[in-house]
């Protein structure tokens, strides 16, 4: 059956190059159809863990108390922010910003209701509410109230009076957000039991229409964020302006994401087309592996555009890496057809490319399905962003290895070989040469230098973190890195965190029982009806009656609770009931409120009051509260699992709380999800990619023993790039963790070639040592131009404005080079003092 295939390649390739041609052709235009299909992707969905139960709570918990994704504009007046020429721009401003299609509504320091500027008591404010913008108003005052306010201070003017912030909503979606829900609820059914077929097929389907509307609201996003930086320009004159807030950060990395693509892209093919030129001197050997190269991309473009897999930030290096890959194996048989051609200048093209490909197809089909490997051990990383980053390459990688043993042959099979070339002065043939009498000489220093830098490695590795701040994610030069930093810094922190209480287990158990069937007469409830305290105002609706929150003894608690949430150095501004009872204490002169003044208070303040000062914080039933708190990303010191831990723990052992009362959510809680999980995802991989590889090596190599030595090269390589991670304090992020499975699975493709080229160099004299320096002038100048290639190539990704794209592009870069030293000096070394071949 082997044969049959094997005289099948060889004949479309070599027999019938216009039939393959064409057939290739024919399958490439059909990608380019589907590659307009080809998206990016930057929503929430693709930066959290796969199936994350927190997540589906945060959903929850916003679609009740309303989202934090809007747009915040920082403001940052030249002249001072209370005058009556910076209150007009802002006026005109925001009237220009209403005035956008999708904005919803625009909250600013003009039109909340000001309670203190001159003070007002609640029989005014039942009358009506103060603005900053009604002529009544006293500017003095306002800036006082607004500096001071435990609502407005830090939230919409910084603590100095000089910055303000306005906040955009943009309109929602009804059928995207019930989509949501429907997905949410079949979610959360699937974790109290197992979903039947009909409600998995449900999910598919929500998924796939979900999916669908975030290409299109993506969009929108994007141009009203591009609407609103046009509407700034003229104000920029005036005012230092920052954006910031979810939208934000989603529209610029999309603009990351295709900067990117198209940098990398450009900048591998320039690279390639110099290297090629630098290193073979013939045209042919420039365009015949740039065609390769091009088909390879195209094609998988065309894939994943009629896969609709979305490109995110963390695969937006996908093309570069498919460049680099594709290159290093048309490499292998450029090398190989040169040196075939050296030994027999008159051999015929056909003959060459033959055994050319003969030759290296084996140790190339392995060396592909190792690195194909490499990255499906992504998939179980657990990181949806790397989970799709990890099937892209696995098909990226399985189109090059195809494309490479078709187009080449069939490219070169019609033209002549022409001249062989006789490097009489090869550099790479003289420095792998060197160092194949360097590690003769001293093979042992050799095993004693590795054995020390595994020490080191192991020693780095124990001071790995995860912990880091999402705003070191940027240069300090992107908008969003400075929006970020000026909320930081001027308005009470950027990253959310939602403290959620329910109520006690008595309090529920006690609703249960009392929802139960009555087993007193009509007589007994009269009777304990009269004994009711009507003061608490329940019979007639009052919520502090009834409620397990809204009544002056539980408030208390939110006062501690608000008290302590405010008192940490990590956060910055803390909303909740405390909030509001400060506020309605102030509408009451000054004086403390009963539960009957709070149960009437609820019913009799007006809609734009009740919607400011009670819905963020409290369910409409009062038995769940909500702490609204921003945390300071910027912060050196903050450590987020601990500091989720220690607020969890302190509200249950220091302020009494039941453990099932206290609830963590938002996005701190989300990022946190994904940075603990890292060092899980970093094992499951590493432990995946090692153990597949050595299998595949084991079958390779007929040896257990040969796999064992072939796999330690490059694990070296890997362990001293996680290990130079950990001493120079590099945290690990949803990036980096890529770089060890990686390394594992494109670096062994050079030792599979070099051990292929030993066991036949090996059978000439069956002398290790000349067969080490065979090998080197052979092969060795393969896996150097591969070697080097890829490392170039890696070092490209430095261009880009995600900071973790640069770090993974430089480190996988170096370990790439180390993998290249320890193939030529440490696996050589291994094969001779451990003789497998005996």
């Amino acid at each position: 059956m082997q044969d049959f295939f094997s005289a099948l390649y060889y004949r479309l390739t070599l027999q019938r190059p216009l039939l393959t041609g064409v057939l290739v052709l024919l399958f490439i235009i059909g990608a380019v159809y589907f590659a307009q299909n080809f998206e990016l992707d930057a929503s929430a969905d693709s930066l959290v863990l796969e199936n994350d139960k927190d997540l589906r709570y945060y959903r929850a918990l916003h679609a009740h108390y309303g989202s934090d994704d809007f747009l915040v504009i920082t403001y940052t007046p030249h002249e001072a922010l209370f005058s009556k020429p910076v209150i007009d721009d802002l006026k005109r401003l925001r009237t220009e910003l209403k005035n956008l299609a999708d904005v919803k509504s625009v909250t600013s320091i003009l039109e909340v209701p000001l309670i203190d500027s001159p003070r007002m008591n609640l029989a005014q404010i039942q009358a009506g509410i103060r603005t900053l913008e009604m002529p009544d108003t006293d500017l003095e005052l306002a800036r006082q109230e607004f500096t001071n306010s435990p609502l407005y201070r830090s939230l919409l003017t910084s603590p100095d009076g000089r910055t303000t912030a306005l906040l955009v909503y943009f309109q929602q979606d009804a059928e995207y957000q019930s989509l949501l829900k429907q997905r949410d609820a079949l979610w959360e059914k699937n974790l109290q039991a197992a979903l039947t077929e009909t409600e998995l097929a449900q999910i598919a389907q929500l998924s796939q229409r979900i999916k669908h509307f975030n290409t299109r609201l993506q969009a929108q996003v994007q141009g009203n964020i591009a609407q609103v930086r046009t509407l700034l320009q003229p104000y920029r004159e005036k005012a230092d302006i920052h954006l910031g807030g979810v939208p934000m950060v989603a529209a610029d990395m999309i603009d990351f994401i295709r900067s990117d693509i198209n940098t990398f892209g450009i900048g591998v093919t320039l690279f390639i087309v110099a290297l090629l030129a630098l290193a073979f001197q013939r045209i042919r050997w420039v365009l015949v592996p740039l065609l390769i190269c091009t088909a390879t991309v195209i094609t998988t473009v065309g894939f994943l555009g009629m896969m609709e897999w979305k490109v995110t930030i963390v695969s937006s290096n996908f093309i570069s890496l498919l460049l680099i890959i594709t290159l290093s194996l048309a490499v292998h048989l450029i090398v190989r057809h040169q040196e075939l051609h050296a030994e027999n200048p008159n051999a015929q093209q056909a003959s060459m490319l033959k055994e050319t490909l003969s030759s290296k197809l084996a140790p190339s089909y392995y060396a592909t399905i190792t690195t194909m490997v490499a990255f499906a051990s992504l998939i179980i990383s657990g990181i949806r962003p790397v989970i799709d980053f990890g099937w892209m390459m696995v098909v990226g990688v399985g189109f090059a290895f195809a494309l490479t043993f078709l187009l080449m042959p069939v490219l070169l099979v019609r033209f002549s070989p022409g001249k062989p070339v006789f490097r009489h002065h090869d550099i790479t043939a003289t420095i792998t040469a060197s160092l194949a009498n360097l590690i003769e000489r001293f093979n042992t220093p050799t095993l004693i230098f590795y054995l020390l830098l595994i020490a080191f490695s192991i020693t780095g590795i124990s001071r790995l973190t995860v912990e880091n701040r999402f705003i070191d994610y940027f240069k300090s030069s992107t908008e969003i890195y400075q929006g970020m930093l000026r909320i930081d810094q001027q308005l009470g922190g950027t990253t959310s965190l939602d403290v959620v209480l329910e109520p006690s287990q008595g309090f529920l158990t006690s609703r249960q029982t009392a929802a139960a069937p009555s087993t007193t007469t009509d007589e007994e409830d009269a009777f304990a009806d009269l004994l009711t305290d009507n003061s608490n105002y329940s019979q007639s609706g009052g919520l502090s009656g009834s409620s397990y929150w809204y009544n002056i003894f539980q408030l208390e608690t939110v006062k501690k609770v608000h008290a302590y949430l405010d008192a940490l150095p990590e956060t910055g501004k803390v909303l909740s009931m405390a909030t509001t009872i400060d506020m309605i204490t102030q509408l009451n002169d000054g004086k403390e409120i009963d539960n009957f003044s709070l149960a009437v208070m609820y019913e009799k303040l007006p809609p734009d009051i009740k919607s400011v000062l009670f819905n963020p914080y409290m369910s409409e039933d009062g038995n769940q509260v909500r702490f609204s708190v921003r945390v300071i990303d910027s912060d050196k010191n903050l450590l987020r699992n601990e500091l989720l831990k220690k607020i969890h723990a302190d509200l249950v052992q220091k302020l009494g709380l039941e453990e099932q009362q206290v609830h963590l959510s938002g996005m701190l809680v989300l990022y946190n999800n994904v940075l603990q999980s890292l060092f899980k995802s970093q094992i499951l991989t590493l432990s995946a990619v090692f153990l597949a590889i050595m299998l595949m090596l084991w079958v390779l190599f007929n040896s257990l023993f040969l796999a064992i030595i072939g796999v330690i090269p490059t694990v070296i390589a890997a362990s001293l790039i996680l290990g130079l991670m950990g001493w120079l304090s590099i945290p690990l992020d949803i990036m980096t963790i890529t770089i060890a499975a990686i390394t594992i699975g494109i670096g062994v493709d050079n030792t599979i070639h070099y051990i292929h080229r030993f066991k036949e160099e090996y059978g000439v004299d069956r002398n290790y040592w000349a067969t080490v320096k065979r090998c080197h002038r052979s092969v060795g100048r393969a896996i150097y131009y591969t070697a080097i290639t890829i490392t170039l190539g890696f070092s490209i990704l430095a261009l880009s404005n995600f900071i973790p794209t640069i770090y993974f592009g430089l480190f996988t870069g170096l370990a790439m080079l180390v993998a290249l030293v320890a193939n030529l000096t440490l696996l050589p070394v291994l094969l001779v003092k451990l003789k497998p071949l005996h």
